[in-house]
């Protein structure tokens, strides 16, 4: 039905552009009740923005660019967060998330992601893939920074439901984001019965991490998933292997604990142990 419709309204249009963007003005009030009427609407929006002059979309992204509310915030808080000053920030984004409206979400024909570069795209397609139409948000709507900043400094003050909603926003986004999975296993680490969900999300974001940080952090939290779990030579393990990937003080001290009560493990070992788990290496 979607498509039908589409398709006749293209058929419709001509060589003059201005004729185009008044014929495109009225379809938006003829299909304004439609079932469909959020995709229609969105679609003739992108042609009506293909009538303008090379001109007019210059004027228009001049003004996107100077009245854009999501970076104004952005860079307002960035100093207080990297100060580690997490309550100014934290209330600024409060009072914005108020009166901030649903931008890029999901319809019935179309999905809105972001990606940071095409390597994510590529696992993107690879693992998960495309159920409908792929739209990108652009890169001048840092929408996916908002929400994980915003989960980033719930979490800092233990509220960890709204967090985890703000964060699987953001996963929704870029859902191959392996920074953003790990922000949201902290939620699990702390606030959950069970570990369950650490162990699977941590598995998720290993799967999609291609940074050496991302995928030494992946290992320590396995290490410590192993650890609750009282299977301290797989933990052991884990932690010596991420070693490979970062040299961290906080898995150097565990690893030292660990050896303390009569463990020694060469990496040889470490992988093996690592592979009898089914746990993905490297």
């Amino acid at each position: 039905m979607y498509e039908e419709i589409m398709n006749e309204i293209k058929s419709n249009l001509g060589s003059n552009e201005e004729l185009n963007k008044k014929y495109l003005s009225s379809q938006i009030e003829v299909y304004k009740d439609h079932p469909y009427n959020k995709e229609i609407i969105k679609e003739i929006s992108r042609l009506m923005w293909d009538c303008l002059s090379e001109s007019q979309k210059q004027e228009f992204a001049d003004i996107s660019n100077k009245e854009n509310p999501i970076m104004d915030i952005l860079n307002d808080i960035y100093y207080d967060i990297e100060e580690e000053n997490y309550e100014t920030p934290l209330k600024k984004l409060e009072k914005f998330m108020e009166s901030f409206p649903n931008i890029f979400e999901d319809d019935k024909v179309n999905e809105y992601h972001f990606f940071t570069n095409p390597l994510e795209e590529m696992i993107f397609r690879k693992y998960i893939g495309l159920k409908k139409e792929l739209r990108y948000i652009p890169d001048n709507q840092p929408l996916l920074d908002l929400y994980y900043v915003y989960g980033f400094l719930l979490l800092e003050s233990q509220q960890y439901d709204k967090a985890e909603e703000y964060l699987k926003k953001a996963i929704k986004i870029n859902p191959v984001s392996s920074r953003i999975i790990l922000e949201l296993t902290e939620i699990y680490k702390v606030h959950t019965y069970t570990f369950n969900e650490y162990f699977i999300r941590t598995c998720d974001a290993l799967q999609y991490a291609y940074y050496p940080q991302d995928i030494a952090r992946c290992y320590r939290n396995l290490g410590y998933y192993y650890i609750e779990e009282n299977q301290m030579e797989t933990a052991l393990a884990l932690l010596i292997y991420s070693m490979e990937y970062e040299a961290n003080p906080l898995a150097y001290t565990e690893i030292n604990y660990i050896q303390s009560n009569d463990f020694e493990l060469t990496l040889d070992e470490c992988i093996e142990i690592i592979e009898s788990k089914n746990i993905q290496l490297g």
